[in-house]
């Protein structure tokens, strides 16, 4: 494992980077800046390795993007109407950064958050354990939540996220990582010829500012079934910019740790697959991308890689027919998501 600064805040504070490596010969770099997944290199059907998901060079970059580009988002993933929601009776105000609306977090989410970082080697894997404390009225939200986040690479290739956190005060939760993913290679271009399968029926409905509806709808004889196997630019033309939208996945037990998502990149042979405890998964073509200036002198632009953001529903405390994602004192929340790499 390496590790070092990656650069300074204000207040003379470093943000630390490790660089995660397993027998296999892949590499995950990590910095305590939003708790960030920057960079993972995986190899391809020749052994060939490419950084696969999109980043910045430097810390300046992290604190001025507003791509959440691989960060931990908290602490409420996707959006809430409003920016409100209320708990026992008490009207709660969120800090606006979507519009009228909230989106994952506010304007200083976890993803702006210098975290605490420790590390773990043992034999079959290596991590980097980052803790934060969420400050009770934070962003608008109750409670001191005590936040932990966990990276995991093991020698099979699996980048697993653990998450834990803990409440003193009623409160709401919803956690992500927002690592946006191009198989070929992070500055390789349109994602539109990867493959994908999302193991779901069914997709929270949205209106036009991408806020539910409340209706729960079947995907079945719609361009939004991906049931089975289909290159993401198939039926891309038939939604506008793209796909943004909230899959429902396919579970026999709540919390059950199954397989979400599927991606395949046919030239490189690249094949993820995403195994989650959570309810659903957003999954968004990078339909905002417009000329963000990445690490290695890329240029992210509109469809230049995808995201698979483990979840519960958007706006859940205001959709009372949504599950639950409020977390009590005394509760410990917690969720798993494993992100496994192989090759045709």
């Amino acid at each position: 494992m390496e590790k070092g600064v990656f650069g300074t805040l204000s207040k003379n504070r470093n943000i630390d980077f490790f660089v995660l490596k397993n027998k296999a010969g892949a590499e995950a770099k990590l910095i305590s800046f939003g708790a960030t997944l920057a960079s993972l290199k995986m190899p391809d059907k020749n052994g060939k390795l490419a950084d696969i998901v999109l980043g910045y060079d430097d810390l300046a970059g992290y604190i001025g993007g507003k791509c959440y580009f691989g960060c931990t988002v908290g602490r409420f993933a996707n959006r809430i109407a409003d920016a409100k929601f209320q708990l026992d009776g008490r009207e709660y105000n969120l800090a606006t950064n979507d519009g009228r609306h909230h989106i994952h977090g506010g304007i200083k989410g976890f993803n702006k958050a210098p975290w605490q970082p420790s590390v773990f080697e043992r034999d079959d894997c290596c991590g980097v354990i980052f803790k934060y404390l969420s400050p009770d009225g934070e962003e608008g939200y109750p409670g001191n939540l005590e936040v932990t986040v966990t990276y995991t690479l093991t020698n099979d290739n699996e980048l697993k996220i653990g998450y834990q956190a803990a409440t003193d005060k009623k409160t709401i939760l919803n956690l992500t990582n927002n690592s946006y993913f191009n198989l070929a290679g992070h500055n390789n271009g349109s994602i539109l010829s990867h493959k994908i399968k999302i193991n779901a029926d069914e997709i929270t409905a949205v209106d036009n500012s991408y806020i539910p509806t409340g209706i729960i709808k079947s995907v079945k004889d719609t361009e939004f079934d991906l049931t089975s196997s289909k290159p993401i630019g198939e039926n891309i033309a038939k939604l506008g910019i793209g796909y943004d939208f909230n899959y429902i996945l396919n579970k026999s037990t709540p919390m059950e740790l199954s397989l979400a998502a599927k991606v395949v990149e046919p030239q490189s042979g690249r094949t993820m697959e995403i195994f989650t405890t959570e309810p659903a998964i957003q999954f968004y073509t990078g339909n905002f991308l417009n000329g963000v200036k990445g690490k290695t002198g890329a240029v992210y632009k509109k469809h230049g890689a995808f995201c698979l953001e483990a979840q519960h529903y958007p706006d859940s405390p205001n959709q009372p027919n949504f599950p639950s994602v409020v977390l009590q004192p005394g509760e410990i929340y917690r969720q798993l998501t494993i992100h496994k790499f192989s090759v045709l």
